[in-house]
Protein backbone atom coordinates (compact mmCIF):
# COMPACT_ATOMS: atom_id res chain seq x y z
CA UNK A 1 0.00 0.00 0.00
CA UNK A 2 1.48 3.48 -0.80
CA UNK A 3 2.67 5.79 2.04
CA UNK A 4 0.29 8.20 3.07
CA UNK A 5 0.19 11.94 5.11
CA UNK A 6 -2.13 14.37 5.25
CA UNK A 7 -1.65 17.57 3.78
CA UNK A 8 -4.39 20.61 4.61
CA UNK A 9 -4.81 23.50 2.07
CA UNK A 10 -2.98 26.75 3.20
CA UNK A 11 -5.12 29.24 5.05
CA UNK A 12 -4.23 31.64 7.57
CA UNK A 13 -7.48 30.87 9.94
CA UNK A 14 -7.37 26.93 9.45
CA UNK A 15 -6.81 26.09 12.83
CA UNK A 16 -9.47 28.48 14.14
CA UNK A 17 -12.15 27.28 11.66
CA UNK A 18 -11.58 23.51 12.49
CA UNK A 19 -11.78 24.19 16.00
CA UNK A 20 -15.63 26.43 15.26
CA UNK A 21 -16.58 23.40 13.17
CA UNK A 22 -16.18 21.02 15.54
CA UNK A 23 -17.50 22.56 18.23
CA UNK A 24 -20.90 22.82 16.63
CA UNK A 25 -21.37 19.06 17.76
CA UNK A 26 -23.70 17.77 15.66
CA UNK A 27 -24.02 14.07 15.66
CA UNK A 28 -22.07 12.41 12.84
CA UNK A 29 -20.15 9.10 12.66
CA UNK A 30 -16.76 8.18 11.52
CA UNK A 31 -16.60 4.01 11.33
CA UNK A 32 -12.95 3.01 10.05
CA UNK A 33 -10.33 4.09 12.53
CA UNK A 34 -12.62 4.62 15.70
CA UNK A 35 -15.59 2.88 17.59
CA UNK A 36 -18.66 2.09 15.28
CA UNK A 37 -20.69 3.68 17.75
CA UNK A 38 -22.21 6.90 17.05
CA UNK A 39 -20.14 10.11 18.14
CA UNK A 40 -19.86 13.72 17.80
CA UNK A 41 -18.16 15.99 15.39
CA UNK A 42 -16.44 17.61 18.71
CA UNK A 43 -15.09 13.94 19.23
CA UNK A 44 -14.37 13.22 15.66
CA UNK A 45 -11.00 12.22 15.00
CA UNK A 46 -9.99 12.09 11.26
CA UNK A 47 -10.89 8.24 9.32
CA UNK A 48 -8.11 6.09 9.18
CA UNK A 49 -8.06 3.57 5.87
CA UNK A 50 -8.65 0.02 7.01
CA UNK A 51 -6.53 -2.86 5.95
CA UNK A 52 -6.97 -5.19 2.85
CA UNK A 53 -9.02 -7.49 2.49
CA UNK A 54 -8.51 -8.19 -0.93
CA UNK A 55 -5.71 -6.59 -3.12
CA UNK A 56 -6.52 -6.45 -7.37
CA UNK A 57 -3.38 -5.35 -8.97
CA UNK A 58 -4.73 -3.06 -12.38
CA UNK A 59 -3.76 -4.51 -15.67
CA UNK A 60 -4.28 -1.58 -17.69
CA UNK A 61 -1.73 1.44 -18.93
CA UNK A 62 -3.28 4.75 -18.17
CA UNK A 63 -4.50 5.84 -22.15
CA UNK A 64 -3.08 9.23 -22.56
CA UNK A 65 -6.86 10.80 -23.41
CA UNK A 66 -8.50 8.55 -21.45
CA UNK A 67 -9.44 6.05 -24.17
CA UNK A 68 -9.20 2.72 -23.94
CA UNK A 69 -9.51 -0.19 -27.07
CA UNK A 70 -13.21 -0.50 -28.79
CA UNK A 71 -13.06 -3.99 -27.09
CA UNK A 72 -11.89 -2.55 -23.39
CA UNK A 73 -14.90 -0.06 -24.08
CA UNK A 74 -17.60 -2.05 -25.11
CA UNK A 75 -17.06 -4.87 -22.36
CA UNK A 76 -15.41 -2.51 -19.09
CA UNK A 77 -12.54 -4.99 -18.63
CA UNK A 78 -12.71 -4.46 -14.99
CA UNK A 79 -15.85 -4.85 -13.66
CA UNK A 80 -16.32 -8.54 -12.74
CA UNK A 81 -13.34 -8.95 -10.69
CA UNK A 82 -13.61 -5.65 -8.48
CA UNK A 83 -17.34 -6.37 -7.61
CA UNK A 84 -16.78 -10.07 -7.08
CA UNK A 85 -14.05 -8.89 -4.52
CA UNK A 86 -16.61 -6.21 -2.92
CA UNK A 87 -18.86 -9.03 -2.68
CA UNK A 88 -16.60 -11.50 -1.24
CA UNK A 89 -15.44 -8.84 1.20
CA UNK A 90 -18.71 -7.19 2.57
CA UNK A 91 -19.20 -7.15 6.56
CA UNK A 92 -15.52 -7.87 6.65
CA UNK A 93 -14.90 -3.44 7.83
CA UNK A 94 -11.74 -4.12 5.05
CA UNK A 95 -11.22 -2.61 1.91
CA UNK A 96 -10.77 -3.76 -1.71
CA UNK A 97 -7.55 -2.49 -2.65
CA UNK A 98 -7.27 -1.32 -6.74
CA UNK A 99 -3.23 -1.30 -6.69
CA UNK A 100 -0.38 0.06 -9.58
CA UNK A 101 1.14 -3.25 -10.90
CA UNK A 102 4.32 -2.61 -12.90
CA UNK A 103 3.33 -0.10 -15.33
CA UNK A 104 -0.18 -0.37 -15.29
CA UNK A 105 -2.23 1.65 -13.68
CA UNK A 106 -5.83 1.62 -14.73
CA UNK A 107 -9.19 0.32 -14.23
CA UNK A 108 -11.56 0.53 -16.39
CA UNK A 109 -15.52 -0.67 -15.29
CA UNK A 110 -18.99 -0.51 -15.42
CA UNK A 111 -20.78 0.54 -12.74
CA UNK A 112 -20.00 -1.21 -9.40
CA UNK A 113 -21.97 -1.75 -5.79
CA UNK A 114 -20.16 -1.35 -2.55
CA UNK A 115 -22.24 -2.86 0.27
CA UNK A 116 -22.10 -2.66 4.19
CA UNK A 117 -19.02 -2.47 5.68
CA UNK A 118 -16.33 -2.50 3.46
CA UNK A 119 -14.30 -0.12 1.67
CA UNK A 120 -13.03 0.79 -1.70
CA UNK A 121 -9.90 1.29 -2.01
CA UNK A 122 -7.88 3.49 -4.63
CA UNK A 123 -4.46 3.34 -4.46
CA UNK A 124 -2.24 6.87 -5.19
CA UNK A 125 -1.17 7.04 -8.94
CA UNK A 126 -4.25 4.29 -9.50
CA UNK A 127 -7.37 6.01 -11.50
CA UNK A 128 -10.68 4.42 -12.12
CA UNK A 129 -12.26 4.84 -15.26
CA UNK A 130 -16.49 4.50 -15.96
CA UNK A 131 -17.33 3.14 -18.47
CA UNK A 132 -19.05 5.29 -21.09
CA UNK A 133 -21.38 2.98 -22.22
CA UNK A 134 -25.28 4.76 -21.12
CA UNK A 135 -26.46 1.00 -21.82
CA UNK A 136 -23.99 -0.09 -18.72
CA UNK A 137 -25.96 2.49 -16.61
CA UNK A 138 -29.55 1.87 -17.78
CA UNK A 139 -32.22 1.56 -14.92
CA UNK A 140 -34.85 -1.04 -16.04
CA UNK A 141 -38.07 0.66 -17.16
CA UNK A 142 -36.81 4.19 -16.73
CA UNK A 143 -35.94 6.73 -19.37
CA UNK A 144 -33.69 5.50 -21.81
CA UNK A 145 -29.87 6.93 -19.90
CA UNK A 146 -27.66 8.71 -22.53
CA UNK A 147 -30.62 10.52 -23.90
CA UNK A 148 -32.85 13.80 -23.14
CA UNK A 149 -36.04 12.51 -21.08
CA UNK A 150 -39.29 14.50 -19.83
CA UNK A 151 -39.23 16.85 -16.99
CA UNK A 152 -42.12 18.43 -15.40
CA UNK A 153 -39.87 21.25 -13.97
CA UNK A 154 -39.48 20.17 -10.65
CA UNK A 155 -36.67 17.56 -10.68
CA UNK A 156 -34.00 19.69 -12.00
CA UNK A 157 -32.37 17.33 -13.99
CA UNK A 158 -31.65 14.54 -11.26
CA UNK A 159 -32.55 12.04 -13.88
CA UNK A 160 -34.05 8.34 -12.60
CA UNK A 161 -32.44 6.20 -16.18
CA UNK A 162 -28.99 5.90 -14.87
CA UNK A 163 -27.69 3.78 -12.12
CA UNK A 164 -24.48 5.91 -10.97
CA UNK A 165 -21.04 4.79 -11.47
CA UNK A 166 -20.66 3.92 -7.82
CA UNK A 167 -23.59 3.09 -5.52
CA UNK A 168 -22.93 2.55 -1.90
CA UNK A 169 -25.77 0.41 -0.46
CA UNK A 170 -24.52 -0.79 2.72
CA UNK A 171 -24.19 0.73 6.30
CA UNK A 172 -20.74 1.57 7.52
CA UNK A 173 -19.28 1.47 3.66
CA UNK A 174 -16.51 3.92 1.79
CA UNK A 175 -14.88 4.62 -0.77
CA UNK A 176 -10.52 5.95 -0.14
CA UNK A 177 -7.94 6.40 -1.56
CA UNK A 178 -4.23 6.39 -0.32
CA UNK A 179 -2.32 9.41 -0.02
CA UNK A 180 1.65 10.09 -0.99
CA UNK A 181 4.01 12.55 0.63
CA UNK A 182 3.61 14.78 -2.10
CA UNK A 183 -0.10 14.66 -1.81
CA UNK A 184 -1.59 13.05 -4.65
CA UNK A 185 -4.52 10.63 -3.90
CA UNK A 186 -6.42 7.77 -5.65
CA UNK A 187 -8.90 8.96 -8.69
CA UNK A 188 -12.29 8.13 -9.94
CA UNK A 189 -12.61 9.57 -13.38
CA UNK A 190 -16.55 9.99 -15.13
CA UNK A 191 -15.17 10.74 -18.57
CA UNK A 192 -17.45 12.84 -18.64
CA UNK A 193 -15.88 14.95 -21.24
CA UNK A 194 -15.45 12.09 -23.32
CA UNK A 195 -18.18 10.68 -26.18
CA UNK A 196 -20.84 8.59 -24.80
CA UNK A 197 -20.15 5.52 -26.72
CA UNK A 198 -21.52 5.14 -30.21
CA UNK A 199 -22.23 8.49 -30.57
CA UNK A 200 -20.22 12.05 -30.71
CA UNK A 201 -22.06 13.63 -28.16
CA UNK A 202 -20.38 13.77 -24.27
CA UNK A 203 -22.41 13.56 -21.18
CA UNK A 204 -21.83 17.17 -20.66
CA UNK A 205 -23.03 18.28 -23.94
CA UNK A 206 -26.48 15.87 -23.32
CA UNK A 207 -26.86 17.80 -20.11
CA UNK A 208 -26.15 21.26 -21.69
CA UNK A 209 -28.64 20.43 -24.69
CA UNK A 210 -31.17 20.19 -21.48
CA UNK A 211 -30.07 23.83 -20.29
CA UNK A 212 -33.96 24.88 -20.20
CA UNK A 213 -34.84 22.93 -17.18
CA UNK A 214 -39.08 22.83 -17.97
CA UNK A 215 -38.98 19.96 -20.75
CA UNK A 216 -36.34 18.32 -21.24
CA UNK A 217 -33.64 16.69 -18.32
CA UNK A 218 -30.39 14.74 -19.24
CA UNK A 219 -30.31 10.65 -18.22
CA UNK A 220 -26.75 11.06 -17.03
CA UNK A 221 -25.52 8.84 -14.23
CA UNK A 222 -24.16 10.38 -10.87
CA UNK A 223 -20.79 9.58 -10.37
CA UNK A 224 -21.55 8.31 -6.68
CA UNK A 225 -24.48 7.93 -4.69
CA UNK A 226 -25.05 6.94 -1.56
CA UNK A 227 -28.84 5.36 -0.79
CA UNK A 228 -29.72 5.81 2.25
CA UNK A 229 -26.64 4.18 3.69
CA UNK A 230 -25.54 5.17 7.68
CA UNK A 231 -22.12 6.01 8.96
CA UNK A 232 -20.74 6.21 5.45
CA UNK A 233 -17.00 7.51 4.87
CA UNK A 234 -15.48 9.41 1.93
CA UNK A 235 -11.71 9.98 2.68
CA UNK A 236 -8.41 11.30 0.85
CA UNK A 237 -10.12 9.93 -2.65
CA UNK A 238 -9.85 12.39 -5.67
CA UNK A 239 -13.50 12.89 -8.58
CA UNK A 240 -13.48 14.15 -12.00
CA UNK A 241 -15.18 14.45 -15.13
CA UNK A 242 -18.25 13.40 -13.27
CA UNK A 243 -21.24 13.11 -15.97
CA UNK A 244 -23.41 14.78 -13.34
CA UNK A 245 -23.67 14.98 -9.35
CA UNK A 246 -20.48 14.03 -7.67
CA UNK A 247 -21.73 12.83 -4.53
CA UNK A 248 -25.34 12.53 -4.13
CA UNK A 249 -26.43 11.58 -0.54
CA UNK A 250 -30.32 10.02 -1.01
CA UNK A 251 -31.50 10.07 2.70
CA UNK A 252 -29.24 8.23 5.08
CA UNK A 253 -28.02 8.83 8.68
CA UNK A 254 -24.38 9.65 9.65
CA UNK A 255 -21.84 10.52 6.77
CA UNK A 256 -18.32 11.55 7.01
CA UNK A 257 -16.48 13.14 3.85
CA UNK A 258 -12.76 14.42 4.76
CA UNK A 259 -9.93 15.51 2.20
CA UNK A 260 -12.36 14.90 -0.69
CA UNK A 261 -10.98 16.69 -4.12
CA UNK A 262 -13.31 17.44 -6.56
CA UNK A 263 -12.55 18.66 -10.16
CA UNK A 264 -15.16 19.77 -13.02
CA UNK A 265 -14.94 22.34 -14.97
CA UNK A 266 -17.44 25.32 -14.98
CA UNK A 267 -18.82 24.27 -18.34
CA UNK A 268 -19.73 20.69 -16.92
CA UNK A 269 -24.01 21.34 -15.99
CA UNK A 270 -25.60 20.06 -13.12
CA UNK A 271 -22.04 18.66 -11.68
CA UNK A 272 -22.66 19.40 -8.22
CA UNK A 273 -19.58 18.84 -6.15
CA UNK A 274 -21.97 17.14 -2.44
CA UNK A 275 -25.60 17.33 -2.71
CA UNK A 276 -26.96 15.88 1.27
CA UNK A 277 -30.67 15.02 0.06
CA UNK A 278 -32.62 14.23 3.05
CA UNK A 279 -29.66 13.33 5.10
CA UNK A 280 -28.85 13.95 8.39
CA UNK A 281 -25.78 14.26 10.10
CA UNK A 282 -23.40 14.61 7.64
CA UNK A 283 -19.60 16.02 8.19
CA UNK A 284 -18.04 17.62 4.95
CA UNK A 285 -14.68 18.94 5.91
CA UNK A 286 -11.13 19.58 4.73
CA UNK A 287 -12.15 19.48 1.01
CA UNK A 288 -11.22 20.74 -2.03
CA UNK A 289 -14.46 21.31 -4.97
CA UNK A 290 -14.17 23.13 -8.25
CA UNK A 291 -17.38 22.84 -10.16
CA UNK A 292 -19.48 23.27 -12.64
CA UNK A 293 -22.74 23.74 -10.41
CA UNK A 294 -23.29 23.78 -6.47
CA UNK A 295 -20.07 23.03 -4.52
CA UNK A 296 -22.98 22.16 -1.90
CA UNK A 297 -26.31 22.01 -2.06
CA UNK A 298 -27.93 20.69 0.98
CA UNK A 299 -31.42 19.47 -0.30
CA UNK A 300 -34.59 17.97 1.46
CA UNK A 301 -37.20 16.30 -0.91
CA UNK A 302 -40.72 15.24 0.45
CA UNK A 303 -39.48 12.17 1.68
CA UNK A 304 -38.04 14.13 4.90
CA UNK A 305 -35.72 16.57 6.23
CA UNK A 306 -32.22 17.60 6.15
CA UNK A 307 -30.69 17.83 9.30
CA UNK A 308 -27.18 18.64 11.88
CA UNK A 309 -25.08 19.32 8.60
CA UNK A 310 -21.35 21.01 8.86
CA UNK A 311 -19.32 21.59 5.90
CA UNK A 312 -15.96 23.52 7.14
CA UNK A 313 -12.66 24.29 5.72
CA UNK A 314 -13.27 23.63 2.60
CA UNK A 315 -12.14 25.29 -0.44
CA UNK A 316 -14.28 26.17 -3.52
CA UNK A 317 -13.63 27.32 -7.01
CA UNK A 318 -15.95 28.70 -9.68
CA UNK A 319 -19.00 27.25 -7.78
CA UNK A 320 -22.53 28.55 -8.66
CA UNK A 321 -23.09 28.31 -4.26
CA UNK A 322 -22.42 27.23 -1.20
CA UNK A 323 -26.12 26.45 -1.04
CA UNK A 324 -29.03 25.19 0.73
CA UNK A 325 -31.05 23.93 -1.61
CA UNK A 326 -33.42 24.46 -4.12
CA UNK A 327 -35.24 21.61 -3.03
CA UNK A 328 -36.69 22.30 0.68
CA UNK A 329 -39.99 20.75 1.05
CA UNK A 330 -39.13 17.87 3.66
CA UNK A 331 -37.45 21.11 5.38
CA UNK A 332 -33.94 21.88 6.45
CA UNK A 333 -32.46 22.51 9.56
CA UNK A 334 -29.02 23.07 12.06
CA UNK A 335 -27.29 23.19 8.81
CA UNK A 336 -23.41 24.90 9.58
CA UNK A 337 -21.01 26.56 6.67
CA UNK A 338 -17.72 27.40 8.72
CA UNK A 339 -14.33 27.98 7.98
CA UNK A 340 -14.92 27.83 3.94
CA UNK A 341 -13.18 30.16 1.33
CA UNK A 342 -15.02 30.65 -2.39
CA UNK A 343 -12.90 31.53 -4.87
CA UNK A 344 -15.23 33.41 -7.65
CA UNK A 345 -14.84 34.66 -11.03
CA UNK A 346 -12.84 31.36 -13.04
CA UNK A 347 -12.80 27.59 -12.21
CA UNK A 348 -9.66 26.46 -11.75
CA UNK A 349 -8.82 26.25 -15.60
CA UNK A 350 -9.98 29.43 -16.32
CA UNK A 351 -13.73 29.03 -17.04
CA UNK A 352 -15.38 32.04 -16.54
CA UNK A 353 -18.13 30.81 -14.26
CA UNK A 354 -21.62 30.78 -15.37
CA UNK A 355 -23.16 31.88 -12.20
CA UNK A 356 -20.96 33.41 -9.85
CA UNK A 357 -22.38 33.12 -6.05
CA UNK A 358 -21.42 32.83 -2.45
CA UNK A 359 -23.46 31.98 0.37
CA UNK A 360 -27.13 30.84 -1.18
CA UNK A 361 -30.50 29.86 0.18
CA UNK A 362 -32.34 29.27 -3.20
CA UNK A 363 -36.39 27.74 -3.64
CA UNK A 364 -39.76 28.51 -4.85
CA UNK A 365 -42.79 27.34 -4.28
CA UNK A 366 -42.44 23.74 -6.48
CA UNK A 367 -40.39 22.32 -3.79
CA UNK A 368 -40.78 24.85 -0.82
CA UNK A 369 -40.48 24.26 2.73
CA UNK A 370 -39.14 25.32 5.92
CA UNK A 371 -35.58 26.33 6.56
CA UNK A 372 -34.26 27.32 9.92
CA UNK A 373 -31.16 27.30 12.06
CA UNK A 374 -29.04 27.73 8.97
CA UNK A 375 -25.55 29.44 9.79
CA UNK A 376 -22.84 30.95 7.67
CA UNK A 377 -20.03 31.25 9.95
CA UNK A 378 -15.75 32.44 9.33
CA UNK A 379 -16.61 32.59 5.68
CA UNK A 380 -14.07 34.13 2.66
CA UNK A 381 -15.03 35.17 -0.51
CA UNK A 382 -13.38 36.59 -3.29
CA UNK A 383 -14.08 37.48 -7.12
CA UNK A 384 -17.90 37.05 -6.13
CA UNK A 385 -20.73 38.40 -8.06
CA UNK A 386 -23.59 37.08 -5.61
CA UNK A 387 -22.31 37.86 -2.07
CA UNK A 388 -25.58 37.01 -0.59
CA UNK A 389 -27.88 35.31 -2.15
CA UNK A 390 -31.38 34.14 -0.50
CA UNK A 391 -33.64 33.47 -3.03
CA UNK A 392 -37.15 32.10 -2.56
CA UNK A 393 -38.07 32.86 -6.03
CA UNK A 394 -34.86 30.57 -7.55
CA UNK A 395 -37.29 29.06 -10.79
CA UNK A 396 -40.79 30.58 -11.66
CA UNK A 397 -42.46 27.99 -8.98
CA UNK A 398 -46.31 27.78 -9.29
CA UNK A 399 -46.98 25.34 -6.76
CA UNK A 400 -48.24 25.40 -3.31
CA UNK A 401 -44.71 24.19 -1.40
CA UNK A 402 -44.09 27.73 0.10
CA UNK A 403 -40.53 28.49 0.79
CA UNK A 404 -39.96 29.90 4.06
CA UNK A 405 -36.41 31.22 5.07
CA UNK A 406 -37.06 31.51 8.61
CA UNK A 407 -33.90 31.63 10.30
CA UNK A 408 -30.46 32.05 8.69
CA UNK A 409 -27.74 33.31 10.35
CA UNK A 410 -24.15 34.69 8.76
CA UNK A 411 -21.75 35.86 10.77
CA UNK A 412 -18.21 36.42 9.99
CA UNK A 413 -18.08 36.86 6.04
CA UNK A 414 -15.92 39.31 4.31
CA UNK A 415 -15.38 39.55 0.54
CA UNK A 416 -12.65 40.98 -1.84
CA UNK A 417 -12.31 41.98 -5.34
CA UNK A 418 -15.63 42.18 -5.94
CA UNK A 419 -16.07 44.91 -8.92
CA UNK A 420 -20.04 44.07 -9.39
CA UNK A 421 -20.64 42.66 -6.48
CA UNK A 422 -24.43 42.58 -4.69
CA UNK A 423 -26.37 40.77 -2.40
CA UNK A 424 -30.20 39.74 -2.58
CA UNK A 425 -32.24 39.24 0.79
CA UNK A 426 -35.82 38.23 -0.07
CA UNK A 427 -38.38 36.12 1.36
CA UNK A 428 -41.18 35.31 -0.05
CA UNK A 429 -44.34 37.59 0.79
CA UNK A 430 -45.32 39.02 3.94
CA UNK A 431 -46.39 35.85 5.20
CA UNK A 432 -43.39 34.33 4.74
CA UNK A 433 -40.74 37.16 5.82
CA UNK A 434 -37.03 36.34 5.69
CA UNK A 435 -35.52 35.76 9.06
CA UNK A 436 -31.99 36.59 9.22
CA UNK A 437 -28.90 38.15 11.06
CA UNK A 438 -26.01 39.70 10.03
CA UNK A 439 -22.96 39.72 12.55
CA UNK A 440 -19.62 41.03 11.57
CA UNK A 441 -20.03 41.11 7.82
CA UNK A 442 -18.00 43.39 5.73
CA UNK A 443 -18.71 43.62 1.79
CA UNK A 444 -16.43 45.29 -0.86
CA UNK A 445 -19.30 45.67 -2.65
CA UNK A 446 -22.33 46.77 -0.77
CA UNK A 447 -25.57 47.07 -3.18
CA UNK A 448 -28.29 45.28 -1.52
CA UNK A 449 -31.95 44.12 -2.38
CA UNK A 450 -34.33 43.35 -0.08
CA UNK A 451 -37.67 42.52 0.70
CA UNK A 452 -40.13 40.80 2.97
CA UNK A 453 -37.16 40.61 5.32
CA UNK A 454 -37.14 40.92 9.03
CA UNK A 455 -33.13 41.67 9.77
CA UNK A 456 -31.07 41.65 12.79
CA UNK A 457 -27.93 43.44 12.38
CA UNK A 458 -24.71 43.93 13.98
CA UNK A 459 -21.30 45.13 13.03
CA UNK A 460 -22.14 44.57 9.59
CA UNK A 461 -21.69 47.71 6.34
CA UNK A 462 -24.53 46.76 4.37
CA UNK A 463 -27.89 48.80 4.61
CA UNK A 464 -30.79 46.67 3.41
CA UNK A 465 -34.32 48.48 2.28
CA UNK A 466 -37.27 47.64 0.76
CA UNK A 467 -40.83 46.23 0.81
CA UNK A 468 -41.85 44.83 3.98
CA UNK A 469 -37.79 44.70 5.38
CA UNK A 470 -37.44 45.65 8.76
CA UNK A 471 -33.81 46.26 10.26
CA UNK A 472 -32.75 46.10 13.95
CA UNK A 473 -29.74 46.68 16.07
CA UNK A 474 -28.60 44.24 17.70
CA UNK A 475 -25.40 43.19 20.36
CA UNK A 476 -23.31 40.77 18.79
CA UNK A 477 -19.82 39.41 19.41
CA UNK A 478 -16.76 37.54 17.31
CA UNK A 479 -14.99 39.34 14.42
CA UNK A 480 -14.68 39.91 10.96
CA UNK A 481 -12.47 36.88 9.54
CA UNK A 482 -9.18 38.82 7.72
CA UNK A 483 -9.26 37.03 4.91
CA UNK A 484 -5.46 38.00 4.17
CA UNK A 485 -4.63 34.58 2.05
CA UNK A 486 -6.84 32.05 0.15
CA UNK A 487 -6.12 28.08 -0.15
CA UNK A 488 -4.57 26.90 -3.51
CA UNK A 489 -5.89 24.21 -5.83
CA UNK A 490 -4.24 21.06 -4.03
CA UNK A 491 -4.27 19.22 -7.04
CA UNK A 492 -5.55 15.87 -7.82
Amino acid sequence: MTSRTTRHPVGARRKLSLAAAVAVGIASTLTFGVASATIHTRDAAEPTVPGTCQSIPAQLAKPANELFSSTQESSPPDTARIQAALNSCAGTGKAVELTVSGGNTAFLSAPLTITNGEVLLVDTGVTLYASRNPADYQVAGQPKCGTLGASDGSTLGTATGCTPFLAVRGDNAGIMGTQSSSGAQGLIDGRGDQDMLGTTKTWWALAESAHSKTTKQQENPKLITVFGASKATMYHISLTNSPMFNVLLDGGDGFTAWGVRIDNPDNARNTDGFDPDSATNVLITDSSINTGDDGIAVKADAGGPAANITVSNTSFWGIHGLSVGSQTEGGIQNVTFTGNYIHGGTDIHGNKASSNNGVRVKSDSSFGGTVTGVSFTDTCETGVEHLILLDPQYLTGNGSSVPNFADITINGLRSVNSTHGSSTLEGYDAAHPLGLTLENVQLDSTKVVAQYANIKMYDSNIAPTGTGVSVTNVTGSGSVPSCSSFPSWPGL
